[in-house]
């Protein structure tokens, strides 16, 4: 007999298996990052279609198998709408959920991790904040709930409101980050640590990141 479970996440990833499936790639709540498969999902009037998109956030039934899970029902509480009719927007979006998919792991506490992609998805899609700006706050808070941000770089003069932005980016809890705006002059400086802290401690080259690139 089956055992299924609930966990609550974001879609990070999804490919294609077979002429029907799909394999994706969750971040949960409870059980970190999990592969699963959908079976059918790309056949046309699929229940399981939109569920398992990237960008998905909500409920996913599902059982174990040998070697990876199998979804069998999802409820769905955000899709993210704006960012499916924004190309840009969701280029940002698939290179949050890139990272997010680079920093975890399965059976890991991935809460903190999950909740920044959520809040970062969702700050994309709010038109007063720049997406440049969401990506250094995403990027510098990621380095951070890893362990890893050294706060601002004692190398460079930066503006003090640039330093009070790191420190705050730093310190801040999940949903409190994207309530600020910044000048020119202060995204440029943070555009530049970001930049710089992400190769130091990432070091990996991701294919959203690339395809942003050209569009930016």
């Amino acid at each position: 007999m089956q055992e299924y479970i609930w966990v609550t996440g974001i879609i990070l990833k999804q490919s294609p298996v077979g002429e029907y499936d799909r394999r994706i790639s969750i971040l949960t709540k409870e059980r970190g990052k999990l592969s699963a498969f959908a079976k059918g999902a790309r056949k046309p009037g699929s229940r399981l279609a939109a569920a398992t998109t990237p960008f998905s956030f909500g409920s996913f039934k599902l059982y174990e198998g040998r070697s990876s899970y199998t979804i069998s029902e999802a409820e769905i509480q955000n899709y993210f709408e704006t960012l499916r009719t924004d190309y840009v927007g969701a280029c940002y979006g698939m290179y949050f959920a890139e990272v997010a998919d680079y920093y975890t792991r399965e059976n890991n506490d991935e809460r903190e991790m999950m909740k920044l992609l959520y809040q970062s998805l969702k700050a994309l899609c709010v038109p007063a904040l720049p997406n440049a700006l969401v990506r250094c706050v995403f990027e510098c808070k990621a380095i951070a709930v890893n362990g890893e941000f050294p706060g601002p770089p004692e190398d460079e003069t930066l503006e003090e409101s640039t330093v009070y932005a790191l420190r705050y980016i730093a310190e801040s809890p999940v949903e409190k980050l994207y309530t600020f705006t910044v000048t020119d002059q202060v995204l440029a400086q943070l555009e530049r640590v970001a930049a710089g802290y992400m190769k130091l401690f990432v070091g990996c080259r991701f294919k959203s990141l690339e395809v942003l690139q050209t569009l930016c």
